[in-house]
This record gives C-alpha cells, sequence and structure tokens, in this order.
C-alpha cells in the first residue's frame, strides 16, 4: 500500500504520515488590496481555530486566461508589493505562480513557495530555477499527465538541489469542456514519496464550457475534496472569495468564503478518521 508517505518539515511544523492536512487557499487572482487583508485574515482565523497549517495563495498574473481580454492581474511587481504585506502583516507563507524564469529572482524573497501552473508542469528550465532558490515548489499536475509522470518533476527537483516539492492534482482532461478527478492518482503518486495537494476548486472547472471564459460546477467542490481527503492527501488548495459571482477570475469555482470553514471542519473530521484508522504506513 502507498497511503502514506514519510514525515517532513514544512513551515515549523509536521506534513505527511498521518499529520493533518495543510492549506493553500486565497482568491484566484490578485483584484485588490482590501480583498487579500479579508481573505487572509479571515481564513487565517479559520485555520487558526481549526489548527490548520495555512498558506496564502494569490495570483499576480493569470497567463494562462482562455481570452485576452480577461483580467489578468496587476503584473509582477505590485504583486510582490501586494504578498509582503500579506505576509508581514499576518506572518503566513505566501504562494504565487510564476510562468516564466525571469520572473524568479524578483520574487524569491518574498515568496514561500513558487507554484508552476499545470499547463507548465513540464517545463524544466522553470521548476529548476525555482527549485535552485531553496524554496518549497509546488507544481500543478498537467491535465494531460499520467500520475506515474509525476516522479520526473520529482527527480527534476531533487537534481536542482531541493527536496521541497509536491504536486498538486486538479483533474484530468476527459474529452472537451471537462475534468475528472481520478482517486486512483493519489496512491500512485503517493508510492513515489511525493506530498500530494488536492485542487478542490480547480477539479470543478469546465474548461472552454462558457464560450471564452472558463465554466464550473462549483457545488462539486465539497464532494471531491471529501474524496480526496478519504485516501489521504497532505494538503488541500482552495480559492476563495466573499462574492464568487463576481470575481473577476474563475466566478463559476471559486468557493463561498462564508463557507469555507464549516468545509474545513468537516474535512478536518473525516482526515483524522481515514488517517487513524483507515490508511497503511
Amino acid at each position: 500500500m502507498y497511503d502514506l508517505i514519510e514525515e517532513r518539515e514544512f513551515f515549523g511544523k509536521k506534513i505527511g504520515g498521518r499529520q493533518p492536512f495543510f492549506l493553500i487557499s486565497g482568491p484566484c487572482v490578485m483584484e485588490n488590496k482590501d480583498l487579500l487583508d479579508r481573505v487572509c485574515g479571515e481564513m487565517k482565523a479559520i485555520c487558526d481555530d481549526l489548527g490548520i497549517v495555512y498558506i496564502f495563495k494569490s495570483s499576480f498574473d493569470k497567463a494562462n486566461r482562455s481570452s485576452i481580454n480577461s483580467y489578468r492581474g496587476p503584473g509582477l511587481e505590485e504583486g510582490r508589493k501586494l504578498l509582503d504585506f500579506i505576509k508581514n502583516k499576518y506572518n503566513v507563507p505566501v504562494l504565487t505562480d510564476i510562468h516564466e524564469t525571469i520572473q524568479v529572482d524578483p520574487l524569491k524573497d518574498t515568496v514561500d513557495i513558487f507554484q508552476i501552473p499545470a499547463f507548465l508542469s513540464r517545463q524544466t528550465d522553470l521548476i529548476a530555477k525555482a527549485a535552485e532558490t531553496g524554496k518549497w515548489v509546488n507544481v500543478k499536475k498537467g491535465q494531460f499527465m499520467a500520475p506515474d509522470d509525476t516522479r520526473h518533476i520529482k527527480t527534476k527537483i531533487q537534481e536542482s538541489g531541493s527536496e521541497k516539492y509536491m504536486v498538486t492534482e486538479r483533474g484530468a482532461s476527459f474529452g472537451y469542456g471537462n475534468l475528472v478527478f481520478d482517486l486512483r492518482g493519489i496512491p500512485m503518486m503517493h508510492k513515489h514519496g511525493i506530498p500530494i495537494v488536492f485542487d478542490g476548486t480547480h477539479s470543478a472547472q469546465l474548461p472552454g464550457a462558457a464560450g471564452n471564459i472558463t465554466g464550473g460546477l462549483r457545488e462539486f467542490i465539497p464532494h471531491m475534496m471529501r474524496g480526496a481527503v478519504s485516501v489521504g492527501v497532505e494538503g488541500l488548495f482552495m480559492e476563495v472569495h466573499p462574492d464568487p459571482e463576481k470575481a473577476l477570475s474563475d466566478a463559476t469555482t471559486q468557493f463561498p468564503l462564508a463557507k469555507a470553514k464549516s468545509l474545513l471542519t468537516q474535512l478536518l473530521e473525516l482526515d483524522r478518521l481515514v488517517k487513524t484508522k483507515f490508511l497503511e504506513d
């Protein structure tokens, strides 16, 4: 069985083994300072209350928008300032996406986890450059990538001198305009000793299904997150917004901020149950 991986250090805590999941969460894109401040403040309070390690996430540039006219974010320099503000005010690790190697150096003194988007999950130079900073690297598994192929991601990061790697599952392409989350992928990737994060919000997407924007089925996010927790993931990824319908990116799949604590409470109970009773080392 490959249910659990070995424990490792993670921002002063432990992940892996029978440790509870950590959470990567925040608004999809940096819309404005007030939004980031509100979301981080509320999510940190929730996670502190529940005993969950919390990492704030938001993107300074959404380079993979469906339409050239869609809002992409404030850009690298303003994004770095916003992440510095959040990090200093709330004393939380911060994560953001990068798309080019030239973005790494300007962000390396601010960002705690570099995230490689799914469509760039095989870009060796980008992964290696991020890993060489000594920061954690979270690679989103491409919708086209088989679970076993994630072992190459691990190797690229290790050969860049780092053991700080994780892979995020966010569904696999299933025909046109649909994604499917295959539960088997988690133990398949665990067999390679990789910490796995499950992205419940992007897994609910319907790529291109809304014409010039990505559609989605937000109502299935809790179901898929419960499924992921039942097979022992190390982390969860959930984009949240106070008013998802008005979000400037991924409006159909961001989870309502007001419902986050209820869902996380439920997931934490399930996580404790499966890791203490049903999963094997």
